[in-house]
This record gives C-alpha cells, sequence and structure tokens, in this order.
C-alpha cells in the first residue's frame, strides 16, 4: 500500500512538472507575439510587418480592416482588449478616441519634424500625406498649373477631377487647404469664394470617389485632379506621364498615426513596435520603397519625391476642423448648390 502511495504522489509530481513546462512554453509563445490592428494599404503592411518580425523576433498577428472598423472593434473589445497596436489612421481619429489607448511617446520622438511629435502623449506620427494636384502631362500644353489660382483659367473648364468633400476624406482635406491657403482661416469669405469660383470651373464633373480623381488624370480622362500625395507619387514612381504639383499657396500636410491599445496584452513589444516604426530603417523604407512622406529629419527620399524643403507647407488647425467638420461640409453644399 505505501509503495502504491508513493507511485501515486512521483505520478503527481511529473504531471506537475509537465503542466509547469506547458505553462512556461505557453507564456514564451505568448510573449513573442504582437496583435496589430491596422487600416493601412496592403503594400505598407508588406513592407513594415515582415522588417520588424525580422529585427525583433516578434511573430505579428495582423487584423485588416476599415478605420471605422477597427475602431468599434477596439470599443467593444476595451474591458478585455485582444490587440495591441492600432497602426495607421488620421491622427484626428486617435484624438477623438483617446480613451481606447496607452500613454506612450517613443524615444525616437526627438528625431521627428518640428510640428510632427507626438504631442497627445498617446498618438505617434509616423507619415504624412498632403493634398497637391495631380497634372497630366500629355494633356496639360501651355497651360501653367503651380497653384490653387491657376485652377481658375477658363481653358481648364471641365478637365478638373474633384471629389465630393462630404463623402471623400482626400476631398474634405483639399478643401480646408483651399480655405487655409486661399482665405488664411476656414470662415473667411475670401477661401470661400475661391471655391465657389473653383466649384464654377469644375462644371459639374464630381468623380465618384478620392481614387477615381488621380486614376482618371493617370488614364488621360482630366488634365488636373485635386487629390493626395501618396497615390500620386506612386503613378510617378511607375513612369505614368504625370507630374504631382504642391500649390504654392501651401499645401497642408496631415499625419497618420499609430497608437498602443490601453491595457494591451504584449506591451513590451507594442513600445518595440512604436519604437521601430519611427526608427531610421523603418522610416528611410517608407521615404524609398513606398510612397509615404516619412517624418524623420534623418530620413531618406526616393528620386520620386520632392524634398520638404522645395514645398510650401502650411499648417491645419485640426482641432478646429475635426470640431466643426460638420459645419464646413454644410457651407460648401450650400455653394455647391448655389453655384451649380
Amino acid at each position: 500500500m505505501k509503495k502504491f502511495s508513493m507511485l501515486i504522489i512521483a505520478g503527481m509530481l511529473v504531471m506537475t512538472a509537465l503542466t509547469g513546462c506547458g505553462g512556461s512554453e505557453k507564456e514564451s509563445a505568448s510573449s513573442n507575439k504582437l496583435v496589430v490592428y491596422s487600416p493601412n494599404s496592403e503594400e505598407i503592411i508588406k513592407t513594415i510587418i515582415p522588417m520588424f518580425e525580422k529585427q525583433t523576433g516578434i511573430k505579428v498577428e495582423l487584423v485588416t480592416a476599415g478605420t471605422g472598423e477597427i475602431v468599434k472593434r477596439l470599443q467593444s473589445e476595451k474591458q478585455n482588449p485582444y490587440a495591441d497596436v492600432m497602426f495607421g489612421g488620421s491622427m484626428a481619429g486617435y484624438l477623438e478616441n483617446a480613451d481606447l489607448y496607452e500613454p506612450y511617446v517613443s524615444q525616437n520622438d526627438e528625431f521627428l519634424l518640428e510640428g510632427h511629435r507626438n504631442k497627445s502623449g498617446f498618438a505617434t506620427p509616423f507619415v504624412s500625406d498632403g493634398s497637391v494636384l495631380l497634372v497630366n502631362k500629355n494633356l496639360i500644353g501651355n497651360i501653367k498649373i503651380d497653384s490653387y489660382a491657376d485652377l481658375l483659367n477658363p481653358e481648364l473648364k471641365g478637365k478638373i477631377a474633384s471629389a465630393d468633400p462630404a463623402s471623400s476624406s482626400s476631398a474634405f482635406a483639399q478643401l480646408t487647404n483651399m480655405l487655409k491657403a486661399m482665405g488664411g482661416d476656414y470662415e473667411n469669405e475670401k477661401g470661400w469664394s475661391y471655391v465657389s469660383e473653383l466649384i464654377k470651373n469644375l462644371d459639374g464633373k464630381i468623380a465618384s470617389g478620392s481614387g477615381a480623381v488621380h486614376k482618371s488624370v493617370a488614364d488621360g480622362e482630366f488634365v488636373v485632379g485635386l487629390t493626395y500625395e501618396d497615390p500620386s507619387n506612386t503613378y510617378v514612381r511607375n513612369g505614368a506621364p504625370v507630374e504631382v504639383v504642391y500649390p504654392k499657396e501651401g499645401a497642408v500636410f496631415l499625419d497618420a498615426a499609430s497608437g498602443i491599445i490601453k491595457s494591451a496584452p504584449h506591451m513590451d513589444n507594442a513600445k518595440k513596435f512604436i519604437d521601430f516604426i519611427l526608427s531610421k530603417e523603418a522610416q528611410d523604407a517608407f521615404g524609398t520603397q513606398l510612397t509615404n512622406r516619412p517624418l524623420r529629419k534623418d530620413t531618406k527620399l526616393g528620386d520620386y519625391m520632392t524634398p520638404y524643403d522645395k514645398i510650401n507647407m502650411i499648417n491645419e488647425d485640426t482641432d478646429y476642423v475635426s470640431k466643426n467638420k460638420s459645419k464646413i461640409i454644410e457651407h460648401y453644399t450650400d455653394v455647391f448648390t448655389s453655384t451649380k
């Protein structure tokens, strides 16, 4: 009987040891993981995520979806977060949902351009995208286009591609950019007067969405389009007959951000990811392999990207625009309807 009891105890010790080993292996596997939710393009994902995995040895579980869908998921998981990091999305979106994110300022923040650093304490800017004019070089002829003012040229009537600011985020960014550049602020009648004149020159032609704007210019359907830098640089890099023009009155560049989810399960790995996307290696990849404008001061740019010092950049009052977006769109709709 005593011998039998000893065998049971020995068996229990073996089971305990095995259970302990299993738990350790599970914990080890868990600590080598990072869950990333991202609305970013496939090109960004395929470039940046493998670089991070290779450099750190951390395995990324990736979930991609639209920004709105991701935010809803984060809100539903708030009490028991599954994700560690949100990678991508507008700065305004992060500021509107500050309660979803963990405070963290990267050690690499000091290397970012002035005006593009982590001021919120939780949303980390990593690239910026600006409002630009995309010109088809085969169709432009002798028409000069280097400014917003040039778009009022009667020769361009009906030849300008633009989307609806009420349904397109890039078109809304163009609208606020124009109001700031042409009027000085968002309520100045000088800016709205310009918008009214531009609407007349559109001749009633409104693109179905932001993608249709740059594509129609590259395809030769329109001479010029009101679009944004990222896809425009892609056309230039790929040899399309287009040129990117930065309005001389000023171009607004809005940051895309990343943030650590509050109470992230893999907090240390999340911090490593934020540090990585601001590293020189990652920022150089944005500037030379991708078409997104990096934010480090010491980063490299591909020859298809215009250097910062050749662009007249103006700052947007993001707080005002965020709080008054519906008001701005409503005013635009009134101007569009009365002008048309």
